[in-house]
């Protein structure tokens, strides 16, 4: 029997499930923690595990499929390497839209003469010799866009020939990404797109790479956004695509988990929380493009609202007078976590820092890399040469012009933080015990002790603490949620957080009576969902449905989907006897 094999790596965790040849039952599943910066090591490790469980040769594998998150993260977080954009035919004014200059994030925009008018006749020469090579120093990839490259893409083809024979580096063209009009937005998507290639590129060379040292003979293929599975090659020259891969292998797994047919699914990870709509038991797929980290993008996807909210969410103390915790965007390595592999620069850190009973803020510098990269500045350059290790930020970006440096180098994907988060709350309550406990109930300690806008402690102890943030996940994951449901039924997401909507979850009885609650039941998924999401069910007054599995649901759905291609033609006439197909 040939068996099928799913994966998913996340920011956390690397799930395996391993299902018989038609897709009818789980055999195993498996967790494995994602290594950085290598991620043949988790992959390796929830490989292994879910053979061993299932009693599976390598050999008897058909089929392997692979989801992620990554690529949703790292958008999410506003991570990714350093790219260029080369941009022919567009004013200053174009490059300003569709959010492009803030996907920049400062990397270089080379502007040039060329592009093409609505019918695919050439506007204006391409001036190729204009490029400046000099000015891509440090890139990891190359976006190209060229106006109106839908309609003809020669300059979009002869940039992305030169640069690729003068540079080496990856290219990506727009035309590529999609066939739809909009310029700006077409350079958006392709610039996102050259940011992902190298994690991507990693996470596939990764995967390959363990499944031909182990034996396993069968096709490689990885999750498209919208729930498709794709080969692993075209998934490699088109990283965009895989941008709520995770989410789209999280609804098909919901799908095929519980049979239901209308319900919100609501994927907790350790980095966001994805939720979308079942309806006939399918995901809806986004007509105006996956939106992730706030760009809108063109690329077909499921129809998902991605929060940055999960289970390694890093702790905010809250700016009101009232104090209280809010959580995320950001993702932060537990603190449990570091302690369980370094125990000795955790413990006496938190050690030190509760001796002066204050509560300081406290984090700690991992990094992520294997040597030190290229294109660095000089502060940059600096910081690095620190970071022989896990440290502790302060000790990482000692003076206060080092600390922008080190959060532009999390940025990159190069350093992670580490502080608190719900993962050493849950260590904090007994509902976990993977890692150091005692490392959790330190932090939360030290973090009850931060004072609010009226001078009082935040928290009563470590205990109320790890309430206090289980508590505000739990409800921003309700909020998420309402929001959902509102813009579902064509109500605006903001009245998610209205007094009205509130007091009518409450029950509220007076001289008004108010009564609100979902319409549909919630498929809670992730590794967490067990560990928070009853509390939400009873929070919005619906049923909420905790499968079996529910932990590797995404590395399921990632066998489940189908394998499809589409291609779509243009016709367009530029007058009387004149048609060009595209």
């Amino acid at each position: 029997m040939a068996y099928l094999l799913g994966l998913d790596t996340g920011g956390t965790f690397t799930d395996a499930a391993l299902l018989d040849a038609g897709a009818s039952r789980v055999i195993a599943s498996a967790k494995a923690l994602t290594t950085r910066p290598d991620l043949s090591g988790g992959i390796a490790d929830a490989i292994a595990a879910v053979l061993r469980d299932g009693g599976i040769a390598p050999e008897d594998i058909g089929l392997v499929s692979l989801s992620t998150t990554l690529a949703t993260n790292a958008l999410v977080e506003g991570q990714g390497g350093r790219v260029a954009l080369v941009a022919a035919g567009f004013a200053a004014a174009d490059l300003a839209r569709a959010g492009l200059a803030e996907a920049m994030r400062g990397d270089p925009v080379i502007a040039l003469a060329g592009g093409h008018d609505a019918t695919g006749q050439e506007a204006a020469p391409l001036n190729i010799s204009a490029l400046d090579l000099s000015s891509l120093a440090g890139v990891e990839a190359i976006a190209v866009a060229a106006r109106f490259a839908t309609r003809n893409p020669a300059h979009e083809i002869a940039l992305r020939d030169h640069l690729r024979d003068r540079t080496g580096l990856p290219v990506t063209c727009s035309h590529d990404l999609s066939a739809a009009l909009n310029g700006p937005k077409r350079a958006l998507t392709a610039v996102l797109n050259a940011r992902l290639t190298g994690l991507i590129d990693r996470l596939i060379a990764a995967c390959e790479a363990h499944l031909a040292r182990i034996g396993i003979d069968a096709p490689l293929m990885v999750v498209r956004g919208d729930g498709a599975i794709v080969p692993a090659a075209f998934a490699r020259e088109k990283p965009i695509e895989t941008i709520l891969s995770g989410p789209a292998a999280s609804a098909a797994g919901a799908a095929w988990l519980t049979g239901e047919a209308t319900a919100l699914v609501s994927d907790i990870g350790g980095t966001t929380t994805d939720i979308c709509l079942l309806k006939g038991g399918r995901p809806a797929i986004d007509p105006a493009g996956a939106q992730v980290g706030g760009f809108r993008t063109m690329v077909e996807a499921v129809a998902m609202r991605t929060t940055g909210l999960g289970g390694d969410s890093a702790v905010h103390p809250g700016p009101s007078l009232e104090g209280g915790v809010t959580l995320g965007p950001q993702r932060r390595m537990p603190v449990s976590l570091l302690a369980r592999d370094h125990p000795d620069l955790v413990h006496d850190a938190l050690d030190r820092a509760l001796a002066q009973d204050a509560g300081i803020e406290l984090a700690f510098a991992v990094p992520l890399f294997a040597a030190p990269p290229a294109g660095l500045d000089r502060r940059e350059a600096a910081v690095i040469a620190r970071l022989t290790g896990p440290m502790r930020a302060a000790d990482a970006a000692p003076s206060q012009l080092e600390r922008p440096v080190l959060n532009r180098l999390v940025a990159r994907g190069l350093v992670a933080l580490s502080s608190v988060t719900p993962s050493d709350a849950a260590h904090v309550l007994g509902w976990l015990d993977a890692w150091d406990g005692p490392a959790a109930h330190k932090a939360l300690e030290l973090l009850s002790r931060r004072r609010d806008g009226a001078g009082q402690r935040i928290a009563g102890g470590a205990r109320d603490m790890a309430e206090k943030i289980v508590e505000q996940l739990r409800a921003q994951t309700a909020t998420c949620l309402l929001e959902a449901a509102f813009a579902e039924d064509g109500f605006p997401p903001a009245l998610a957080d209205h007094p009205l909507t509130r007091a009518g979850l409450a029950g509220h009885t007076g001289t008004l009576a108010a009564t609100l609650r979902l319409g549909v039941p919630v498929i809670g998924l992730g590794a967490s969902a067990e560990t928070y999401y009853g509390a939400v069910g009873d929070r919005l007054g619906t049923a909420m449905i905790l499968p079996e599995h529910a932990g590797v649901a995404n590395a399921i759905g990632a066998v489940v989907g189908q394998v499809e291609m589409r291609m779509e033609g243009h016709v367009t006439s530029a007058g009387p006897g004149r048609v060009t197909a595209h």
